[in-house]
Formats: C-alpha cells, structure tokens, sequence
C-alpha cells in the first residue's frame, strides 16, 4: 500500500547536534586532531598582516580549512567550494561553523591568497607543520628518498602562445599579477648557463609556465609539480613549484634537499629518481653530499655504425687521457664545451696512418672522445645499478608516482587555477598538505569497525 507524508507543517524548533551528525571514519573528522595541531596559533602568525581597525575581518583558520576541503575533496572553485559549505554538514563541522553561520564570500580568498598568505609565505608554514606532525608520528624514517616531478597543466591557453621577440611587455597597460611577477624575476635573474636555450614560445597570460609536450602527449604550457618522499610511508617532505622544464626540475632537487636538512635535519642517505636525474652535475653534488644516487644513467656513447664507442678506449683518471684500441693517446686541452663536455683527440698523424681508422672515425681527420667534466659521478652512479638496496630503492620510488596519480585521478588536480610561479606555489602546498593529511588519517587512525548483531 502507498502512504503519504502525514503533516505539511514543518516543525518550528528542531533538537540538533552537528557533531552528533558526523561519522567517526568520516575522512574529516579523521584528519581534524592534525588541522588543529597544523593550524595552532595561525592568528599569531598573521596578526602583523590584519589592521585593528574597520570592519571585522573573516578568521584565516576557517579560510585555510576551507581550502583544504577543496583540495581533498577537488573542488577547484572558489564560488562552489563556498556552495559546498553553506549545504554540506560535514564541511560545516570541519569549519566549524554552526547551521545559522555564514560561509564566506568566494571573493574573499582571492584577497587573501594574493595578500596577507602569500606576504607571510603562510601555506608552506602549515605543510611544513604537517611534516613535523608525520615526523614526530614516526611516519618518515629519512634512509631513502625519492623524487620526482609531474606537469600540471597552466591556466594558459596552448593556442596563443608567441615567441619571446614578438611580445613588447612595455605596451601592456594593465599587466596581471602573474606578468608582473615574471617581469620582476627577469630582473633578478643570474646570467644563464651555458648550453641552456631560452624559451621558444611565452604564454602572455601566464609567461612564467613553460611550453612543453611531457603531459599528455601534447604541447601545452604547464608548470612542474615536483615532490621529495619519503619511502617509507611516501610522506611529502618537500614540494616545489618550477616550470615544467627538465632542467629547473632537477635543480629544484637541491633546493628541497637542503631545505629538508635546515627545517628537519633530515639527509637521507640515498635518492632515487628516473634517468632524467642522471646528468653529470647533479650526481656529482649528491655525491659530494653524501648521498647515494640511485639513478639510472643514460649512456649516449654507444655507436650503431659498427666504429669503435667511447667504451672501446680506456681512460686513466691519473694522467687524464684516453688509449685506443691501437695504444695511441688523446688528450685534451681542458676547454669546457656547452658547460659540461671535454674533449680528448687523437694527433692526426696517428690516425691517418692507423690502420683501424675505417672503424674508428672514417669520416673525419682524427678521432675525437667526448666526457662529461663529472664522470666520474656518473660512473660511481652507474656501479650501483643492479645491487639489492639499488633495486630495492627503485621499486619504492613508484610511490612517488602514485602521488601524482591519485592527485590528478582522485583530487581532480590536472590543471592550474592560479597563475605564475606563486600561484603554483600556494597550489602546490595545499595539494601536499591534504596528501601528507590523508596519509596520517590512513596511517594514524583507524576507522572504527561496524558491530555485527546476531540474529
């Protein structure tokens, strides 16, 4: 039989409890004891950044948990987030607001992520708390690290990007913040290095992303999402925003591996990371910091022609020259080409009277051998290959990759909402202060389990 609903008077006066409401393996009630403790004494932090006068200001902690619901829940707009909030009774007990509370104008955090978070540098604050929190929890052991970066792609448009000669910045009238801030940096650059190519094509809304193909196949401007784990329970120690170009990604490595010694006093004792991670310089400094560089190299040397590879001659480190198959010697002058090449030749008298020549340069006047001015850690890098810890360390790294993953698959974090480099930057940080929360709420706490009624 169909009933109905017996009254179509609502009732006047309700008996309701918020907290009562929330389930006790709710994801937000699960990571809340770390927001607090993250999130405690934040008015201090910021009290040099709110005027004592005029109208009441809206509290930073309800701004900062907002976000991170947006985050965790991948809500990217700032107007639905503050839709999500007013309706979800979830989100208003993590907030804590109560029924009657207003939310927020979505306005207002576009105010104060260009403002006061930003002057104060307040989201690498809190991930840095949050780091703190998973290493006094025991989360992060510090043995072995491992990076990686991912291209998230820029709020730029792929079709209107132009070359760097064809944009007069001194015509723009009214530049955005992002085009403002590229300018300022370009002004404070250091000179190039050598060997490194300036930027074919700029986006004029966002000049500070780089024009890449990595992400997806396809050539689109993006910035680099760059994470250093911790192994162990894959704990975010460090984040870094660059463009996503493979060179400021690896030198990002070096900023968050110092950083992680100064704020933590964590220096582990080997890193993994893919064959992009294998250049010269970069080896040489971890080896020069005590790290172990458990990295594939790349070795170009190798000839398909059927003429002698670079392999085929044998170098002496002590006398720094190169013997070829026939005893001959190639030396070099010393001179550094595009930054980091050396070249040893042979005396052109030797090879024009050899009679392997036709195997060894058949088309030039002597034999030349190139080798990178650090070698050496290249060849320290490439002894490690193949050892247990190596290949250990190796299959550990996939969980760096899996951040990334459930970052774009389950947080919905594909593409930028903020521009410039410090948009990246605030983005970034909330993206792994949510994924180190998440993990705590995994590793911590335990949902409680349904009681099973017999019959």
């Amino acid at each position: 039989m169909m009933g109905r609903q017996a009254f179509d008077q609502a009732q006047l006066f309700y008996s309701f409890n918020l907290e009562e409401r929330i389930p006790a393996r709710h994801l937000l009630r699960r990571i809340d004891a770390f927001v607090r403790q993250a999130l405690s004494d934040i008015h201090y932090e910021l009290s040099a950044y709110y005027s004592h006068t005029g109208r009441p200001s809206i509290d930073p902690e309800l701004m900062l948990r907002m976000l991170i619901i947006g985050y965790c829940y991948g809500i990217r707009s700032d107007r639905r987030l503050c839709e999500e909030v007013s309706l979800n009774l979830a989100y208003r007990w993590f907030c804590r607001l109560d029924l009657e509370d207003g939310v927020p104008d979505h306005s207002t955090f576009s105010k104060n992520r260009h403002g006061r978070f930003r002057e104060c540098d307040l989201l690498r604050l809190v991930f840095e708390r949050v780091v703190g929190i998973c290493l006094g929890s025991g989360l992060i052991k510090g043995e072995g690290f491992a990076v990686d970066a991912s291209v998230i792609e820029a709020d730029a448009s792929r079709y209107h990007g132009l070359a760097p000669d064809e944009i007069d910045w001194s015509k723009v009238e009214k530049p955005s913040r992002a085009v403002r801030e590229y300018l300022e940096a370009l002004d404070e650059t250091a000179p190039a290095e050598p060997g490194r190519k300036p930027p074919k094509v700029i986006s004029p809304s966002d000049p500070a992303s780089a024009w890449t193909a990595k992400a997806n196949k396809r050539v689109q401007f993006g910035y680099g999402l760059n994470y250093l784990i911790d192994n162990e329970q894959a704990v975010i120690v460090d984040v870094e925003a660059t463009p996503a170009r493979t060179f400021d990604e690896v030198a990002s490595t070096e900023t968050m591996l110092a950083r992680a010694k100064s704020r933590f006093n964590l220096k582990p004792k080997l890193l993994a990371a893919d064959s992009a991670y294998g250049t010269g310089k970069f080896l040489a400094w971890l080896i020069d910091e005590e790290i172990e560089p458990h990295v594939v190299v790349r070795d170009l040397s190798n000839r398909k022609d059927g003429t002698f590879s670079r392999s085929d001659f044998k170098y002496d480190p002590d006398k720094n020259i190169y013997t070829c198959p026939t005893g001959k010697i190639l030396t070099t002058t010393g001179r550094i080409h595009e930054g980091k090449t050396l070249l040893y030749r042979a005396r052109k008298n030797d090879c024009q009277s050899c009679p392997l020549k036709r195997k060894c340069c058949p088309k030039a006047a002597e034999r030349k051998v190139p080798r990178d001015v650090n070698e050496a850690a290249r060849d320290i890098a490439r002894s490690l290959v193949g050892t247990p810890d190596f290949e250990r360390s190796w299959d550990e790294r996939k969980k760096v990759e899996m951040r990334f993953a459930h970052l774009k698959t389950h947080h919905k974090f594909e593409r930028m909402r903020l521009r410039g480099l410090s948009g990246a930057r605030d983005e970034f940080h909330l993206a792994a202060i949510v994924q180190n929360l998440k993990t705590m709420a995994l590793r911590l706490t335990k949902p409680p389990t349904a009681v099973q009624v017999s019959a």
